[in-house]
Formats: structure tokens, sequence, C-alpha cells
């Protein structure tokens, strides 16, 4: 009788060891590469995709592994929509915009030039029915996109003169994105979409005027400060900045609602890593580029409503160019509005912080 307990017991106990370690076997491998647009060497905008991978490896036990590869290593930083698209690839990280060609909403998902800033940006995404516009504009593209990082509001550009009046843009050489290429178009510029790799070396051969990039610390990176002195604030263009992760479909719809669970909620955690280091660095980066001869402008007000009310024209063409680029253009002002008193009244102003 003994005996026959013991073996009980011990039938039991290795019953409960297969149980306890179930849930880690059937957990699945995943080993994906992710082309970036843009180099893990550029703080809070490069390098939130690779912190992202590697908390995916820890949460996952080492399951999930996402290898991140630079840009151009496996694909120009401007084709990674169109090869997650086709199944090329499984994913890529990117800002979102650069599809606008064949995806115009992309853009204003991307940056909405007077739009919102991050952390109400989020709120709209999360909680305004932003995710799933999102998911809607890029199913028929074969795309499951995942909000993935956002950065602090953009510097205007840097210019290798002053820019005083929206008549000295008139004809001026100047690299933009997205829509605030577009906008510049509309007051006179000349506007060239290039890959930040390249702007250095346009600016120093006179192929560029200026140039909009990204936030202090990463514009010092790229060294923008050596060869234009004049340096634009703020960043009406893009008051947040925004990355995704582009999962190809049926590579997301083979994966196990626990994987795909893990790959949300770290992206989400990437989005407030992103906010939170952008907003720590740009103090000190603008001390830094004063002692260094840089000249700090803030537009003025005649030139912010000379950029405002080309903005305005160009997102009214835009909607009326393209029906989901205006359902979500109306869902984004929508809630802005809604939110405006409280960000009026609620907050302090500017000059009390």
């Amino acid at each position: 009788m003994q005996a026959m307990f013991k073996k009980s017991l011990l039938a039991l106990a290795l019953a409960s060891a297969t149980l306890a370690t179930a849930p880690a076997s059937a957990q699945e491998t995943v080993r994906w590469g992710i082309p970036m647009a843009f180099g893990s060497n550029l703080l809070a905008l490069g390098d939130t995709m690779p912190w992202v991978s590697e908390q995916l490896k820890k949460v996952s036990g080492g399951t999930v592994n996402l290898q991140i590869f630079e840009p151009g290593k496996l694909l120009p930083p401007l084709g990674i929509f169109d090869a997650v698209s086709s199944g090329k690839v499984e994913a890529g990280y990117s800002f979102m915009g650069y599809e606008l060609g064949k995806v115009p909403v992309s853009a204003i998902f991307g940056a909405l030039p007077f739009g919102m800033e991050t952390p109400q940006f989020a709120a709209w995404m999360y909680f305004g029915g932003g995710d799933a516009l999102l998911k809607e504009a890029f199913k028929p593209h074969n795309v499951y996109p995942i909000f993935c990082g956002s950065i602090s509001p953009e510097a205007a550009g840097w210019f290798k003169k002053e820019i005083k009046t929206p008549d000295d843009l008139k004809g001026l050489k100047f690299r933009a994105a997205a829509l605030g290429g577009k906008i510049y178009q509309k007051l006179g510029a000349s506007v060239t979409m290039l890959p930040g790799g390249e702007l250095f070396q346009a600016l120093e051969k006179g192929v560029l005027d200026g140039t909009e990039f990204s936030l202090p610390t990463v514009d010092d990176q790229l060294g923008f400060d050596k060869v234009a002195k004049n340096y634009y604030l703020p960043g009406w263009h893009q008051p947040s900045t925004n990355q995704y992760l582009y999962v190809n479909t049926a590579a997301w719809a083979k994966l196990k609602p626990q994987t795909q669970a893990q790959i949300e909620t770290t992206c989400t955690a990437g989005v407030i890593m992103a906010l939170a280091k952008s907003e720590a660095l740009q103090g000190d980066m603008l001390t830094k580029f004063e002692k260094e001869g840089v000249k700090l402008h803030q537009f003025s007000k005649p030139m912010l409503d000379a950029f405002s009310k080309a903005s305005k024209e160009v997102l009214a063409e835009e909607s009326a160019k393209d029906a989901m680029f205006k359902k979500v253009y109306d869902s984004m002002s929508a809630f802005q509005n809604k939110n405006r008193k409280w960000h009026d009244l609620g907050y302090l102003p500017r000059s009390y912080r």
C-alpha cells in the first residue's frame, strides 16, 4: 500500500512538472529580420526599435527575436513599406509617411502639421479610435502597423541664411518629408526628399540651402551645425513624429495571440521610452549649439501664420483627393478640438513652466 502511495505521489509530481513547463514549451519561436529607416545610433529616433527588440527577448524568454538591420543593410530606408507589403520581409520599422504616394493617409499618422503633440496623439491612438483607423487604412496593403515610438517636436530646420519673411522661402532648395514638403512647395520652395545619411553632403555642396530632419540631438549627430548656422524652431510641421513597426498581415496572422500581445505591449512601452528620452536630452543640446556659434531662431508669428495657412490648404486638398485621409484627419481634428479647452485651461501656460 505504501509503495502504491509513493508511486501515486511520483506520478502526481511528474504531472505537475509537465503542466508547469507546458506554457514555456508552447511559446512559439519567432525569428524576423527588421530593416530600419534610421540608424540605431540616432538617439530616441533610431534606438527605439533596438530597445523594443531587447525587451521582447526578455519577456518572451528568448523565443521572440527581432533582429535589427541598419538602413541599407537589408533594404533601403524608403523601401521598407513595399518590402513588408509584398511579403519580402515579415516586418520593418519606419517613420510613417514615406509611402505617401501609395497610402496618402500615412502622412498624418506620421506627423500632422500643427497637430497633436505626442501625449495627445497617443491618447487619440489608444482611446480616440486612431488605432482602429490605422489598421483599416493599411489592411488593403497587407500591412499590420503597430504604433511603436514617438518623439518630441522636431526642429523646423537648418538654413544657410536667415528666414525673416515667407518671401525668403521662394526658390529655396529645401529638404522636407511628407506633408511638410508639400507645404514648403506651396510657399515657393524647391523641395527634395533625401534620406538622413545624404543630407550633410547635400548641404555642404550647395545641393540644398536648408533641411529639416529631426530632434536637436539627432541633427547634432548628423553634423548639420557644421554646414548651416541658422536653426529654426518650433517644429510646426511635426509636433509629434511617429514610428511604426510594419508587419506583413500574413506573417502577423500566423503568430499566436500570446506572441502578438508581447509585441504590441512592448511597442507601447517603446512609445513612452522614446518620448522620455527625446524630452530628456534637448535642453543641453540647444546650449551646446549656442556655444558652437549656431543662431537659435523662433519663427515669427507672420511666418507661423503663413505656414498655418498653407498647411490648411494642403490638408484640404489631400482630404478632397482621398476619402481615408479625410476620415482620419476629421477624427484627429475632432479629438484635438474636443480637448482644446482642457489643454487651454487645465495646463499651465508655457511661460509658467
